[in-house]
């Protein structure tokens, strides 16, 4: 059955030729080859949700994609519009469609009249789709053993942890050579993410035809790491020594630029997060773009020709637009990118109020805040995280009065990781719309906090106290966005009694 657009249809398809602009579950994908694929297009969509339906224009090059929901579709387009996809050395272009919905009948007066899925697409799409995951089954650990078979490219710790913080947040992780066999050990902060992890990735190929993941779950419930270089990481621990550090492989900063959705056997199935990855390396001044797409093909001497610059590790600045110039302040991106990393500076630029500097106390919590905030809405619009030129944020001189849209942070009371080893580490996900409380004094009762979080005209969904702990507490309010403003508004709220109020994102829901 043929998927290419009629004449009339592409006429009304002509509108959809513009900038982001209204969120839509459709997104319009342009400039695609001539001899693309349905599973090429459904991969660019599938590390951010479900993809539910596809409309081939192939006469035009153009494909429309129907995402599962807004919020997936969101985070597709924020985190294309920092990350250029490729497919077949093509760069191609994504936006939001003018389209809320793929129609599939053929009533005259549609919006968008699509054909039915081809057979081949709709196994596509069921294959690269479906969650194999099953809540119910306990994961028997949190550590994963990996082995690289067929060891054609060089693999990186870094690469390892681009690929597998896709499943859920990566704590440690340790890398080594046993039996002429290239393995790794990796911990996650909890079983279900290792599972996930294992049944998706387990004989995926990380590039074409080469280095194939086999996984098994280690009998080891913890992972001990003495220091932080190329063969071991520790995320909870970033003040431990780097020790004698290996030489670096031949050409680490090839596999540590690749974003995760290189693996080209089969994409990430059940990679159903809304959200980018954790530790994605965004590297600066790329001449090659870097390929989102699952299965985009890339070619073996290709490969080998890619001259991806590595991040420096003081990488630290993160420059944040299209702010909202009336509401944005330094306090609020100092509570919001605080949740990701302990934050030391925030500037909002004098001449243009809708971009701010964030200063991040390393290069690792500003990859995790830029791939956890990135596309996600703040007071209306979502937010453009990049990686900043700048290598610190500069403090106003003195007697230089820049109006209060500099602020220093590096002494603040409020920073979470502060302490080595902190709890905190492992309770990092990304925005939700359930909010996780804590330190609630006994006199609080479940009224005092709805009302709390309602105060602010947001709208308060759900509320439960944990069974075994009253100072804790989950609240579910009406969409992400009001969850990311309520954390920042009421974060460190004093409930009297000497209780501040901590808020972080939970990946809970009530």
């Amino acid at each position: 059955m043929s998927t290419t657009a009629n004449g009339n249809d592409s006429k009304k398809f002509k509108g959809d030729i513009r900038g982001p602009g209204v969120p839509s579950r459709v997104i319009h994908i342009r400039k695609l080859p001539n001899d693309i694929t349905e599973t090429e297009v459904i991969s660019l969509g599938l590390p951010f949700g479900d993809v539910t339906n596809l409309l081939m224009l192939k006469a035009k090059n153009q494909a429309f994609l129907e995402m599962s929901s807004e919020e997936a579709a969101q985070n597709m387009v924020g985190y294309y519009s920092t990350v250029m996809p490729v497919i077949r050395h093509h760069p191609v272009y994504v936006q939001f469609s003018n389209h809320k919905e793929l129609k599939t009948d053929n009533s005259p007066n549609q919006e968008v009249r699509s054909s039915l899925l081809p057979s081949r697409a709709q196994a596509a799409l069921r294959a690269l789709s479906t969650s194999h995951v099953d809540p119910a089954v306990a994961a028997p650990s949190a550590v994963l053993r990996v082995v690289v078979e067929n060891l054609v490219y060089p693999v990186t710790l870094d690469a390892l942890c681009q690929i597998f913080s896709k499943f859920g947040t990566v704590l440690r992780i340790i890398v080594f050579t046993k039996n002429s066999q290239f393995q790794a050990l990796l911990q996650y902060a909890d079983g279900a993410s290792a599972q996930a992890a294992k049944l998706s990735l387990d004989g995926q190929n990380i590039y074409n035809g080469c280095c194939t993941l086999r996984i098994s779950f280690s009998k080891l419930t913890s992972l001990n790491v003495k220091y932080n270089n190329e063969k071991s990481r520790d995320f909870t621990r970033p003040d431990l020594p780097t020790g004698d550090s290996q030489p670096t492989m031949e050409h680490p900063a090839m596999a540590t630029a690749f974003t995760p959705g290189i693996i080209s056997a089969a994409p990430y199935a059940g990679a159903t997060h809304a959200f980018p990855p954790a530790f994605t390396i965004q590297p600066a001044g790329l001449t090659v773009p870097a390929l989102p797409g699952a299965l985009a093909s890339l070619s073996l001497p290709g490969a080998t020709r890619l001259g991806f610059p590595s991040m420096s590790a003081g990488h630290c600045v993160l420059l944040v637009s299209n702010l909202n110039p009336e509401r944005v302040t330094p306090h609020c991106l100092f509570i919001l990118f605080g949740v990701y990393g302990d934050v030391m500076r925030v500037k909002i630029l004098f001449n243009k109020k809708e971009n701010a500097l964030v200063q991040m106390s390393d290069s690792t919590q500003a990859q995790l805040a830029m791939s956890h905030l990135n596309g996600q809405r703040l007071h209306g619009k979502p937010l453009r995280i990049t990686l900043s030129k700048h290598t610190n944020v500069q403090l106003p001189r003195e007697g230089h009065e820049d109006q209060g849209l500099t602020k220093d942070y590096s002494n603040s009371p409020l920073h979470r990781f502060k302490k080595p080893g902190s709890k905190n580490y492992s309770n990092i996900f990304p925005p939700s719309a359930t909010l996780h409380l804590s330190n609630i004094p006994p006199s609080v009762v479940e009224d005092d906090l709805k009302m709390l979080f309602s105060s602010s005209g947001a709208m308060v969904k759900a509320f439960k106290f944990f069974q075994k702990d009253h100072k804790m507490a989950l609240i579910q309010m009406g969409s992400v966005e009001e969850a990311i403003e309520s954390l920042i508004e009421f974060h460190n709220h004093d409930l009297g009694e000497n209780h501040h109020l901590r808020v972080s994102f939970s990946k809970s829901s009530i």
